[in-house]
This record gives structure tokens, sequence and C-alpha cells, in this order.
């Protein structure tokens, strides 16, 4: 009996430095994506909304970050109550959890594990906002996003990630969020669009971005951002998963965004900067859940197919007549749906678990049904629940600014700024009074 507890105490695991410090520089690396984020949807906007659409993202990690502390974490990985949630009154307000306290079978501190995930729970609520550009009140949005974390993104990761899930104890993949991150934000802003409506001169006027170096700026730090994401999605570096998720979240974004531009060329005569910055998100959002399970060249398949469809799903909002501003649906909710199913027939059983897909192994479609329980559940939990919050606010304090405002610009309406500031840019005297006026007049017709 004593050798045995001696022979569980050696194998136990100990607390790693090296593990700890590459999971604090993971973390930081997906919190700079939310700010990368801002900056790819700011630039996506027009002139007069883009300081809206970069708080829409900041206002993200001021709420999120003080309930992840307070009761997040413990819904999300608590101990297990009906597959459905969780819930640890240690975790509440992160009152009494040791400071070299382990997160259970790894080796980092809970606290570590907490902060890793503190950071997905931020951007997800984040995704949702690029769909509702130019229309929604910033006090509807920020409680919307208070409300939403609670009953729909810790719950489902719990499901997801969080022992006893039901779908982690289905065994379906999800290495860093294809299900719990990308298809939950896409299917939540379709269910809200759907209930708030379209912005006013949609399919009309022309609304184009107004600032494209910012887009591809936004676009770069979440490519750079998304290596810590989806490598520090395994907790530790110590048996090459974390490096094959690495190499196959460079290998997919690239064949996405090459395959989003060839798709774009033929069917639009042109390469475009944004049609590059959005094939490469295309592409790392499909990798997301599948890379830890598909080879490098199963993610060159991923991120092309992923690529394509979601460059041809882009444009079925004008077919169906939803106003999705910023294109979270066609490419969160359809790179998501995309790279999660893809697991069912690219997995190799030689990553970060023996599960194959169709293509390996006995060609089992097992792995496939899986993943469709996990997708599926998670779309319409997200999309039901999301259109009843939105329904709920918008008849109470209302979820849309007037029609006034919005045409006017909601920058002004709801921050009382303005993202440019030409005033002074005529640097001489004489021509101190002339310019403004020029300059608004400009303005006006860029924004409009």
């Amino acid at each position: 009996m004593a050798q045995a507890a001696i022979t569980l105490a050696a194998d136990a695991p100990t607390l790693s430095s090296a593990n700890t410090g590459f999971m604090l520089i993971c973390s930081a690396l997906v919190l700079i994506m939310t700010p990368g984020l801002a900056f790819f949807y700011g630039g996506m906007v027009r002139v007069k909304s883009t300081l809206n659409m970069l708080m829409m993202s900041f206002i993200s990690i001021g709420i999120v970050t003080i309930l992840w502390v307070l009761y997040g974490f413990s819904l999300a990985f608590g101990t297990d109550s009906g597959s459905l949630i969780g819930w640890n009154s240690d975790w509440v307000g992160l009152s009494n959890i040791g400071l070299t306290e382990l997160w259970d079978g790894y080796t980092i501190p809970i606290f570590v594990f907490m902060v890793f995930q503190m950071m997905f729970a931020i951007i997800t609520p984040a995704l949702i906002s690029g769909a509702l550009a130019d229309r929604v009140k910033f006090s509807a949005w920020a409680l919307f996003v208070a409300l939403w974390a609670t009953v729909v993104y810790f719950p489902v990761a719990h499901w997801v990630w969080g022992a006893g899930g039901w779908a982690f104890e289905l065994g379906v993949i999800d290495f860093a969020g294809g299900t719990a991150v990308h298809i939950n934000a896409g299917a939540a802003a379709l269910g809200v669009i759907l209930v708030i409506g379209k912005r006013v001169g949609f399919k009309k006027d022309p609304m184009r971005p107004h600032s494209l170096p910012l887009v591809m700026l936004g676009a770069g730090l979440l490519w750079f951002g998304w290596f810590g994401f989806n490598a520090g999605s395994w907790l530790g570096n110590d048996d090459g998963v974390g490096a094959l998720m690495f190499v196959n979240t460079q290998v997919a974004t690239a064949a996405a965004m090459l395959a989003w531009l060839v798709y774009e060329k033929i069917r639009h005569g042109a390469f475009t900067t944004l049609g590059a910055a959005s094939g490469a998100v295309a592409g790392l959002v499909a990798i997301t859940p599948s890379g830890g399970a598909v080879s490098p060249l199963g993610a060159i398949a991923v991120g092309a197919i992923a690529g394509l469809l979601c460059a041809m799903a882009v444009g079925l909002k004008y077919k169906f007549g939803y106003d999705d501003s910023l294109d979270v649906v066609g490419v969160h909710l359809v790179g998501g749906v995309v790279g999660s199913l893809l697991i069912g027939f690219f997995a190799t059983g030689k990553g970060q678990s023996t599960a194959t897909g169709v293509f390996y192994g006995d060609h089992s479609f097992d792995q496939l049904w899986k993943q469709c329980a996990g997708v599926f559940a998670v779309l319409a939990y997200s999309l039901v629940v999301s259109a009843i919050l939105a329904f709920v606010l918008d008849k109470t304090i209302g979820m849309r600014v007037s029609e006034d405002d919005e045409v006017a610009g909601i920058d002004q309406a709801e921050h009382a700024e303005t993202a440019y500031d030409f005033s002074g840019a005529g640097g001489g005297a004489a021509r101190t009074t002339a310019l403004p006026t020029a300059v608004t007049d400009a303005s006006k017709k860029v924004d409009a």
C-alpha cells in the first residue's frame, strides 16, 4: 500500500515553469486578438461607425473579465451537473485557489488555465459585434454581452471542454473553439440580426470599408494572436501536438487565403485586399477545431475548402435578405461548421487522439456523426437563445439607435466622438476657417 502511494505520488504532475510561461504568453497572444478584431471590424465599416465598432470589441474585455472572475470560470469548468453546466464555489471570485494548485492532469496552475480560457470568453461575444455594425445602442450591446456570456457562452464552453460536459463525453473534437467560439458567435449573430433588422439603406447605399489598411492590420494581429489561441489550447508543449497545431494553423490559413482570392478573381475579376484578409480569417476559423486532428496536408484541404465555401457564403445575405454587416455568419458560422465537420473526414488518428475520419483508419463515419451532434446542437442553442435575448432587450430598453442617429453617424450619437479629426489638417492660419467645411462636405459624401 505504501509502495503504491509512493508510485502514485511520483507519477503525479508537477508544476512546469516552461509550460506555465508558455501558457502565459499564449494568453497574452489571445488577448491581443480582441484589439486585432476591433481594427479588422473598424476598418470594414464606414467612417461614421469606426469608433463604435472598436468599442464594441473593447467593452467585451471589461465586462467578460469581471464576469469570468465572479462566476464564469466556475460555470464553465466547475464540477459537472447533468452534463450541462459546472459549478465550484471555491472558484467564485477566485477566492480559494492556491498559487501553485495545478489544473487537474496538467503541469500549469489553475490560475494560468483560468486566464487563458478567460481570453476565449472575451473574444467570443466580440465576434458577434461585426454583424450588428452601424445600428445598435452601446448600452444595449453591453447588457447583451453580459447576458449572452452568462446563458450561452459559459454553458456551451462546459459542454465542449468541461469534464462531464455532454459534448466532451461524447467525443466531439474541438481543439480550440470551432463550436464553442465560432459557431457559437456566428449563430448568435444570425439570431440577433433576424430580430433587430437591416441597416438603413441596406442593398441600396454603398457601404464600403473606409480603411482597408486598418482591415489588413487587424487581420495580421488576428493571425499572429491565433497561434496562441490554437497552439496554446493543448495546455503544454511536451508531446508535439501543440507544434502540429501551430504548423497547421499557418498552413490552413495560407490555403484559405489563396482559395478565397482565386474564387474572387474568377467570380468578380479582381484579387482584393479585403478578400485576402477575409480568406485568412476563414482559414483560421476552420483550422481552430481541426488542427490537432489532421495532418498538414489535411490542413491544406481544410483551409482551401473553408476559403472557397466562406467566399461563396458571404453573398447569401443579399439573396436571403439578412443584414450581416461584416460577414460574421459567412465567415465564422460557415467556417466553424466546415472546420468542425471536416474532422469527420480528415482526422488521422495520429494527433490529439486516435479518432479517425472517413478517409483514414477503418473509414468509419463514427467521428463524423459526433461532430454533427456537436455542431448542430451548439448552432441551434445559440441561435434560439440569442434571438430571445435580443427580442427581450429590444422590447424593453430598445436595441437600435434612432434612424436619424444611424444616418448621421453612430459614433457621434453614442460616443460623442469621431474617428478622424481633420480640423488642423490645413496647417496655415489662412485656411483654418475654410478647411473644416470642405472636409465636412467630403466626409458626408464618403459616409453616404
